[in-house]
């Protein structure tokens, strides 16, 4: 990592504990299927006035799919069906094991995170477009919908900009 630089892992703790942010991350990972991370990822680029291009967002996220779809997506599976059930959850006992999930959860994303800018550190070594960077929030969503937003949608791709913008 560049000297100077905070590292993606720093920014997206700063970034998703921003106002609102957390809240608008899940509405845009449950409604419209985004992966928090590369949102987050793709975020960090923007700070750095580098504009993540489709094809690039398309190679990058296939580094990281298997990874999200066999033990992030799990894990967090496990642990929201933990807050409802099945019998004997949710009670107090079912809770340190619903935390401990958690916990291994947030370890499985920090480690997709980890990947991600070891990805965008090549992306800002070789100066990558600085054209528009803003819209790449609007890229990740995209991606992930496969359409343009909904109200819904470009209301939380709205506000994680906004907090963005205040970093």
């Amino acid at each position: 990592m560049a000297t100077g630089r905070q590292g993606l892992w720093d920014f997206a703790l700063r970034l998703y504990g921003a106002p609102g942010v957390g809240d608008a991350c899940l509405v845009l990972q449950d409604e419209s299927g985004v992966d928090v991370p590369v949102l987050l990822f793709a975020a960090w680029l923007s700070k750095h006035s580098v504009a993540l291009t489709e094809a690039e967002l398309v190679r990058i996220d296939q580094i990281v799919a298997d990874w999200r779809n066999e033990v992030v997506k799990p894990l967090r599976a496990v642990r929201r069906r933990l807050k409802g059930g099945p019998y004997p959850a949710p009670a107090e006992t079912t809770e340190t094991l619903r935390n401990g999930v958690k916990g291994v959860e947030l370890s499985s994303e920090k480690i997709e995170l980890a990947v991600l800018e070891a990805e965008g550190e090549a992306l800002l070594a070789v100066g990558a477009s600085a054209v528009n960077a803003t819209g790449n929030l609007a890229v990740v969503l995209r991606h992930f919908r496969g359409a343009d937003p909904d109200a819904t949608a470009a209301e939380a791709l709205a506000t994680v900009g906004k907090a963005l913008a205040a970093l």
